[in-house]
């Protein structure tokens, strides 16, 4: 072995040996992010500290604002002015490539400030209209984007404490580039095996970066790839950026392990960490040499100080001004392309071919170089990307390559490394090459961007001095004139430096630090750029505690210092790569004349692949689409709730009617028994419908599948009916013709039923003594033949319409009595339409022909009352001899009767009768004469003279203001306050004319005292004066328009104060959150980021999210059932509208959607401003979900929506919330209550998901529970009182089916259940399930034993309750399902008690409340008269709104027991049945008269059997409040509760409105809708 061989190896590792003698690890390990390097500032140098200025921070506003244009030059304009310049220029010193990019390894090693900080800041560059480069379409709107760096967020804050960046990586030459600048990664590097760093499939190579979290994966902007793939895993960030750059990466990365083998050998005991840390601590050592003995002095071209120790009091930082004094120099040197060299071996660099370190020593043998010649200096052709070959590889599409083709083995990064050791760098000057000034890898969405300006952007962002401060900073001569700024330059190119002085107006002072630095370097750095490197270098050496050479930190020998200063990056290079040194300078950073090897020629442009141009991403491509369809998808939430609601309550319909169906079918199958089923043909336009034809004694009787009865033929004499058969096509057509009535025309499936009927037919006809005629017709002409219902219908409308049109079908058309009925909208078989008809068929040929309608149409029209009277007088002679027995007239009222459904005993119709009689003086007569009948009707001929016959198709109608003079409502008027029909028989008969013009009709007085409104305790009023001030209010209230508004207004504030201050309050709040928020994302999260990259979206969700949270947390108060209902009955509710709970929860939903509608927007604009911006904006908002690795690409539209969890639960809250509003709807409640109970339930999932949404916290920590905390506590208490009452089965003591499909239930009363009347309850049938609770109106009072509820079946639920309680068949005992019980409920209705005059408004079922207020009323005035008899207390006023009478017959049967035990006069009961249409019609003018006899003779109703009178038509409200102001003047305000359908409630609404405009009593409206 030759002596310089073993040298070389005994320098290399020889004192690897030595360490054999050592155990364990026996000094203090380095850590690997840099902290406690110094005992005393713990900090410095570490991960994350801050740059140490070497001059004071220059930025514009002294703190944090850089200094830009107009002030400095435009930083592109500046590179193309100063910078650019020809390539091909070698270097002045000879400095090699290696040596330059050995610099950016070191510098790598040092420092990063390329992290863009957070929030982002942007100092972008503008590209000058028309660069050849950047804008080339001179579109003058290019911006090249710059982020700032990451800074210490506890500077920027003032003057004295500007901002000052930060180091991402430690501060010291600690092999960080090799090991990572943290233990995790590290770790990551590691293989923990033998000591190593991990490798890959190639030992020579370590394995592909795993995690993002490590390596910066900037996309190729030579290719667009990114990824993962082809990118090592270092301990620098960017250490894969050039393969240049990786391959010194990999040259370190194979030393460790080469370290680690050998000691592995060497001492077998040791484990993987202490064979990590030993050949750790050797490499930084021979790297902290190399650097700071080898490369600096090459760099700086002076040799630094000796070391004197080490100094804890030296801080160590990086300075801003040496990252870019250092970088902006090395730049300069960078050539447009590289060589490769062939090495010795070809064979792959592997852990099977690694010569043995005996072999290794050999390569440093003199004989084997001379053996070898200079075979290794062969410079290999590279071929690159979409090019041709070439002899280099081009820098400028090498950024950021992944597995470039020729770079997959050992031997090409040998071949690398040995080119950049024989090729000369570019000259040391201003100059920089287009590879780095115009195609360096650009950020964000531009593949490309210029490096140097960049450079003076970040100078500018770090806040550096300039150039003239610096120099007097760091006590270097000062600078004048621009020609001083370096002499030699201004003699062979002068005009770079009078252009530069140009753009910085002539003002040096102006001159910024990097500019400055290049200008004056030539050769070497300048001594600005050679004063900062050289300081920067030894203040890292002689401050760092684990230096190399520092003998008092346990890490080396004398012996060993001595050995590792004697190692240089040349032993490296031989020992881990298959390369000949004498293929190797002495120098690898210099290549001197003589040297082995020298590069073919300086590398230039010409001859290389051009550079891949610009281009710019774009993020949102092949998105919009999706984007859009996404969008619209969740716009269809609502609507496939809508189609999806629509399906259910269609169903539900359909089960609904099914009932219904199965109810009317086992009616109606007593009744019709035996039909024929057939179709009938209703012409050929129309489909043909299912019926079923049934005879019956004197006619026939078509009905429909539900056994509606469509149609009925009276078989009378002496008709001819023709029946008319099909001849063909099965012979199954069979046509009935009747004359003057529409043909019916019947299909069968088969002969034999046409037969079967035929025969029936034949033989009812017979039987009834009527001819017929019968032939055959083949079935289209049958078809033609007959006379369908809609040509039937033309006739007639022709008929009704044009009278006396000369028509001649219309003239000789005649009316069955079906048809004539119909037109009275009355059915054939009433008396009514048998007596009129009877009148008018003169000819008595069962039809009324156009003379014969025509006679009793001008009666009715134009006749006198007498002519009226004498016509009516007529019907009813039904022997035709001139006088009406009392049977007759019992007939003429029992036909009036039938109108409203009523049935009356014989007994009281009689009484009637004899009372009528005897009243006008007829008690000794049985028959009456015409005079006599017109006597009897001598105190309503104003009613029979606007008496008419109401036909439809007629046309005429009564004047509307005839009708609203004349309207038929019992309220008192000034005029007329008439005592209670209870106390008096009669009343003053005041006949109030009223005049109209032009005819100067008078109106219908009533004769008979109506219902009046009384004074109470049995104070009897014959007349009234109306009170002074009464009048004098009246007389500005018909004076001032305005004054009425203004008193409308007023009274609606006074009736509606507690809802419009909890409304103002609730509503201040979640504006107020809105606003805060809102204020908040606008003008003070700078700090974030977020507003600078979505304004207008975080406003808008952040704000609506902060109204959303209060919104859905406290409506969860408004169901708290149980507490309403204490709460109302504490002080709060003076305060509080505890009843309007449902309707402020139904406001608050509403708003709460349109809110979420916004929020979902602003969250659509959120996902595509975040679909758009780049990853380092990303990390800065979401560093829980994003790390900034340089891939730039951002996740795309539908990562936000389904793979986040506040994406996909806000996806989800959506389609709940569509469910829920939909199925919550009045249309779909009403329909389908069960889909409503079911869908409601979601609730729980809606809260769980708001839970979830918000806790992910994306962008603020969550909220949400603040207002959900103390409301869904209350909520759940509240449910679990109910729960408690829930689970307790009820027994029904008593079932009963009242008529208009009304169940009553009677259950008992739980144990220590307390309510009020007006209280509401919620039940659950144990045979319907457990899980659907329906509320119900009490209408059993406080003091009774026994629970009852009246429930009509309006839907599925009811209706198969009704079922269920339905009484057993046979002698069974009736065992009926047991309930379970929620409440009881307040509502406002309870409050009637708390007015001197309450009126009570009931409409349909809505009735159910005030029927136990009624009963509990009458109770407690029978019991105790206390609460009553308080001063003032006037009573209530209960108005029934019923279609019939019969309705609901059992409130009648309540109020009757109310009428009974109303010994203190405190219910005035006023009924309207509203079936009847309200207009002077005979017969509710017959009705009227009867009515009014009734009640004056039997002192109760004609139709309800009550003491109160029955109106017919609507109430008039606003008039009967009017007379309720003058029955009380002293009363200044009236309760009105009303509960019934919508119409109703909004027409008393309506006119308590209209009353309150006057100066008058006050009218409180209460309502309750169903």
């Amino acid at each position: 072995m030759g002596s310089p061989s073993a040298l070389a190896w005994i320098l290399l590792v020889g004192t690897l040996a030595s360490l054999g003698a050592q155990n364990s690890i026996s000094w203090e390990v380095q850590r690997f992010d840099g902290w406690y390097n110094n005992l005393m500032e713990h900090r410095w140098g570490s991960k994350g500290s801050r740059l140490q200025r070497l001059a004071p921070a220059s930025y514009a506003d002294g703190v944090y604002q850089p200094l830009r244009e107009p002030y400095l030059p435009n930083p592109r304009h500046l590179s193309n002015r100063v910078m650019r310049g020809p390539a091909g220029r070698p270097s002045l010193r000879n400095r090699t490539v290696l040596g330059v990019f050995f610099g950016y390894h070191v510098l790598s090693d040092l420092v990063s400030v390329e992290t863009p900080g957070c929030p982002a800041e942007f100092l972008n560059i503008n590209i000058p209209p028309g660069d050849p480069v950047f804008d080339p379409d001179k579109h003058g709107n290019v911006v090249l984007p710059f982020q700032r760096s990451r800074w210490d967020h506890s500077t920027g804050q003032s003057p004295s404490n500007p901002r000052d960046q930060s180091n991402q990586v430690t501060g010291w030459l600690d092999g960080s580039a090799i090991y990572g600048s943290s233990h995790s990664w590290s770790d990551t590097l590691r293989s923990f095996s033998g000591g190593q760093l991990a490798s890959g499939s190639d030992p020579a190579f370590p394995r592909d970066t795993q995690s993002s979290l490590l390596m910066w994966m900037a996309p190729d902007p030579a290719t667009g790839r990114g990824g993962p793939q082809g990118l090592y895993a270092f301990g620098a960030q960017r250490g894969n950026r050039e393969p240049f750059l990786q391959a010194l990466g990999l040259l370190w990365f194979r030393y460790h392990n080469l370290c680690a083998r050998k000691l592995a050998q060497e001492h077998p005991d040791w484990g993987d960490e202490e064979l990590f840390q030993h050949a750790r601590k050797r490499v930084i050592a021979t790297y902290q040499n190399i650097a700071m003995y080898e490369w600096l002095p090459s760099f700086l071209k002076q040799t630094p100080p000796e070391y004197p120790g080490y100094h804890p009091f030296l801080d160590p930082s990086i300075s801003p001004e040496f990252v870019v004094a250092s970088e902006q120099f090395l730049s300069t040197m960078v050539p447009p392309g590289v060589y490769m060299r062939a090495s010795q071996y070809n064979q792959c660099w592997d852990e099977r071919h690694m010569p043995p370190w005996e072999a290794v020593v050999q390569i440093f043998n003199p004989s084997t170089q001379e053996a070898e010649g200079n075979a290794s200096c062969h410079v290999q052709g590279i071929a690159p990307h979409n090019s041709s070959v070439s002899g280099a590889l081009r820098v400028c599409n090498s950024y950021w390559s992944r597995e470039h083709p020729r770079l997959q083995r050992a031997e090409d990064v040998d071949a690398l490394l040995l080119g950049m050791a024989s090729q000369i760098a570019e000259r040391e000057d201003h100059v920089v090459v287009e590879d780095v000034q115009d195609f360096w890898p650009g950020p964000l969405k531009f593949s490309r961007t210029d490096y140097l300006a960049s450079c003076l952007q970040r100078g500018r962002d770090l806040g550096l001095p300039s150039y003239t401060k610096a120099r007097e900073a760091l006590g270097l001569s000062p600078i004048s004139h621009w020609q001083d700024i370096n002499p030699a330059l201004s003699r062979s190119n002068g005009t770079v430096l009078e252009a530069t002085a140009a753009l910085y107006n002539q003002d040096l002072s102006r001159l910024e630090l990097l500019p400055g630095g290049l200008l004056e370097s030539h050769g070497d750095p300048g001594p600005l750029f050679s004063t900062i490197v050289l300081d920067q270098f030894v203040r890292l050496r002689d401050g760092d505690r684990y230096w190399f050479e520092n003998s008092r930190n346990g890490l080396f020998s004398k012996e060993e210092i001595a050995e590792i200063r004697n190692t240089s990056l040349r032993d490296i290079l031989v020992a881990v790569t298959n390369v000949d040194s004498s293929a190797l300078q002495p120098n690898v950073f210099f290549w001197l004349a003589g040297d082995p090897c020298p590069q073919p020629r300086q590398l230039s442009t010409e001859g290389l692949p051009a550079c891949a141009p610009l281009f710019i991403r774009d993020y949102f491509e092949g998105s919009g689409f999706g984007f859009g369809l996404t969008i619209g998808a969740l716009c269809c939430f609502p609507l496939v709730s809508l189609l999806s609601a629509w399906i259910v309550a269609r169903l539900r319909m359909r089960n609904f009617k099914r009932l219904q169906r199965q109810d009317r079918q086992s009616i109606m199958s007593e009744k019709l028994v035996g039909g024929v089923e057939a179709l009938e043909w209703q012409g050929r336009k129309e489909p043909c419908r299912p019926v079923l034809v049934h005879l019956q004694p004197g006619q026939i009787r078509v009905v429909d599948g539900r056994l509606t009865v469509l149609r009925t033929i009276q078989l009378r004499p002496p008709q001819q009916v023709n029946l008319i058969l099909s001849s063909n096509r099965g012979r199954r057509a069979l046509l009935l013709k009747i004359p003057k009535e529409y043909d019916l025309v019947l299909l069968f499936n088969v002969e034999e039923e046409r037969q079967a009927l035929v025969e029936n037919i034949r033989g009812a006809l017979k039987e009834n003594g009527l001819s017929f005629q019968e032939w055959e017709l083949r079935e289209q002409e049958l078809m033609r033949a007959a006379v369908t219902r809609q040509q039937r219908g033309h006739l007639l409308e022709t008929f009704f319409r044009h009278l006396f049109s000369q028509v001649r079908e219309a003239l000789t058309c005649e009316l069955s009595r079906a048809e004539f009925a119909d037109s009275l909208g009355l059915k054939p078989q009433d008396m009514f339409v048998e007596s009129m008809f009877s009148l008018a068929d003169k000819d008595g040929n069962g039809y009324l022909s156009f003379r014969e309608f025509l006679d009793i149409l001008v009666v009715f029209m134009k006749g006198s009352p007498e002519e009226k009277s004498r016509l009516m007088f007529r019907m009813y002679d039904f022997d035709g001899n001139g006088l009406i027995s009392k049977d007759e007239f019992i007939r003429m009222l029992r036909s009036f009767i039938e109108i409203s459904n009523n049935c009356l005993s014989k007994a009281q119709l009689a009484e009637v009768v004899e009372s009528m009689f005897r009243e006008s003086g007829f008690q000794d007569k049985e028959e009456l004469t015409w005079e006599d009948f017109h006597f009897m009707l001598r105190d309503h001929d104003s009613d029979l003279r606007f008496t008419q016959l109401c036909v439809r198709g007629l046309g005429v109608e009564v004047p509307e203001v005839i009708k609203n003079l004349c309207r038929r409502a019992s309220y008192i008027s000034q005029e007329k306050i008439c005592p209670s029909p209870r106390m008096s028989a009669h009343c003053a008969r005041n006949n109030v004319k009223t005049a109209t013009s032009p005819q100067r009709l008078q109106c219908p007085t009533d004769t008979d005292p109506p219902q009046e409104i009384r004074r109470r305790f049995g104070k009897k009023v014959t007349s009234f004066q109306p009170l002074l001030f009464t009048e004098a209010h009246r007389e500005k209230f018909q004076r001032s328009r305005r004054h009425q508004t203004v008193q409308q207004f007023k009274r609606f504030i006074e009736n509606y104060r507690r809802h419009i201050g909890c409304v103002a309050v609730f509503y201040a709040i979640t504006g107020a959150l809105f606003l805060e928020r809102a204020y908040y994302y606008a003008f003070a999260a700078h700090h974030s980021g977020i507003t600078d990259t979505t304004r207008v979206g975080i406003i808008l969700s952040r704000g609506t999210a902060a109204s959303i949270s209060f919104m859905f947390s406290y409506i969860l108060l408004t169901m708290c059932r149980n507490l309403i209902t204490f709460l109302r009955e504490t002080f709060l509710n003076r305060y509080i509208p505890f009843d309007a709970a449902v309707d402020f929860h139904r406001l608050i939903a509403s708003t709460a959607i349109i809110l979420t509608v916004l929020h979902s927007a602003g969250h659509a604009v959120n996902v595509y401003l975040f679909s758009i911006s780049p990853l380092s904006v990303l990390s800065c908002l979401f560093p829980g979900l994003f790390h900034d690795d340089g891939s730039e690409f951002p996740q795309k539209y539908y990562w936000w929506f389904f793979q986040t969890v506040p994406g996909l639960t806000g996806v989800l809250l959506l389609l709940a919330l569509a469910i829920m509003y939909v199925f919550a709807s009045h249309h779909f409640r009403r329909r389908s209550f069960r889909g409503f109970w079911l869908t409601h339930h979601l609730y729980i999932f809606l809260y769980i998901l708001l839970i979830i949404h918000g806790s992910f916290a994306l962008i603020q920590m969550p909220r949400f529970h603040i207002f959900f905390l103390v409301p869904a506590i209350i909520y759940v208490g509240d449910k679990l009182v109910s729960l408690s009452r829930k689970k307790v089965e009820i027994s029904v003591v008593k079932a009963e089916l009242l008529p208009s499909g009304v169940t009553h239930l009677r259950f008992q009363r739980p144990q220590g259940f307390e309510y009020k009347s007006g209280q509401w309850v919620r039940i659950a049938c144990l045979a319907l399930g457990t899980t659907e609770y329906h509320p119900f109106t009490l209408t059993s009072a406080p003091h009774e034993d026994t629970l009852s509820l009246h429930i009509r079946a309006a839907g599925p639920w009811t209706t198969r309750l009704r079922e269920i309680y339905s009484p057993p068949t046979g002698d069974t005992c009736a065992r009926y399902p047991k309930l379970y019980l929620d409440g009881p409920f307040g509502e406002g209705h309870q409050e009637w008690h708390k007015f001197e005059v309450s009126v009570l408004v009931g409409g349909g079922i809505g009735v159910t409340p005030f029927a136990s207020i009624l009963k509990d009323l009458v109770f407690k005035s029978s019991v105790s008269c206390q609460v009553f008899c308080k001063k003032g207390f006037s009573g209530i006023y209960f108005i029934w709104v019923t279609r019939t009478q019969r309705q609901f017959e059992w409130l009648a049967d309540i109020i009757r027991e109310v009428e009974e035990n109303d010994r203190q006069d405190l219910v005035s009961v006023h009924i309207y049945i509203t079936q009847l249409a309200e207009k002077f019609d005979l017969r509710t003018t017959m009705l009227y008269i009867c009515e009014r006899h009734f009640q004056k003779v039997l002192n109760r109703s004609l139709f309800t059997g009550l003491r109160s009178v029955t109106h017919f038509g609507r109430p008039p409200f606003e008039p009967f409040f009017n007379s309720l102001q003058e029955v009380h003047p002293q009363v200044r305000k009236i309760g009105v509760f009303s509960c019934g359908p919508p119409g109703m409630t909004k027409n008393v609404e309506k006119a308590c409105q209209l009353i309150n405009r006057q100066d008058r009593t006050h009218f409180s409206h209460h309502y309750e809708n169903f």
